[in-house]
């Protein structure tokens, strides 16, 4: 964990300073932003193993900033947290619709805020490897290289799609209750803020990237979701 890279992106220089000592606190390395610019120009050459980003921010904002690295392969697999004032259901939808792995409001505790950041690096480190692949009509799920492709084309997910995927894979034809889904440890670690709503935007999300294969994710109607062809 105490070589892990974290990018910090807020214009409240209080902000970032308070986050960035409780970070380098605990061993974490940490550059710091005050503007998307600035970030994404260093982004193009080093890719952080987490980045933190407040939502508005000067010129451009952190939503954009989040649509931006989810749509370059570089840093599409770059886990996000948005740190933000804005705290309603629907402003976390819209985070996590753009592929964000966890969203912070302001005020922050600095110690779940910490808490948090190493959940989600945890998460991306213990993925258990398995040396086979699954495959389901065009979909192929490589479990120990953690590709997934249709039709022999590489389809970027976020470490979270790419696990609930996972799931679903391997209990191919096997419905998984939202709360089923909401309450697998592997899927989010030690998180508390997730909601059943959560599950259907990562569905949704899975879906669109997967195009002809979206389709082997099943809706099981007011129970959950399923994989099968």
């Amino acid at each position: 964990m105490s070589e892990k890279l974290i990018t910090i992106v807020d214009d409240e220089e209080d902000i970032v300073e308070l986050v960035s000592h409780h970070l380098k606190r605990e061993g974490f390395k940490v550059k710091e932003f005050h503007n998307g610019r600035d970030f994404l120009s260093y982004v193009g050459s080093v890719v952080p193993d987490l980045a933190v980003l407040d939502i508005m921010l000067p010129g451009i904002d952190g939503l954009e900033i989040c649509r931006m690295l989810k749509q370059k392969s570089t840093t599409a697999s770059v886990p996000i947290i948005m740190l933000t004032a804005k705290a309603s259901e629907a402003d976390v939808v819209v985070g996590l619709e753009l592929g964000a792995d966890d969203y912070i409001v302001k005020p922050f505790s600095p110690r779940e805020f910490v808490a948090r950041c190493k959940s989600v690096l945890r998460r991306i480190g213990t993925m258990e490897i398995k040396d086979n692949i699954i495959k389901a009509g065009p979909l192929a799920i490589n479990l120990e290289k953690y590709e997934v492709t249709v039709d022999d084309k590489k389809i970027i997910l976020t470490t979270t799609e790419f696990k609930i995927l996972e799931v679903l894979a391997e209990g191919k034809g096997r419905v998984f209750t939202r709360d089923q889904l909401l309450k697998k440890k592997r899927l989010w670690g030690d998180d508390k803020l997730v909601y059943d709503r959560t599950i259907d935007v990562h569905i949704k999300n899975l879906r669109e990237k997967l195009g002809i294969a979206g389709n082997l994710i099943k809706t099981v109607r007011s129970i959950g979701y399923k994989l099968e062809e």
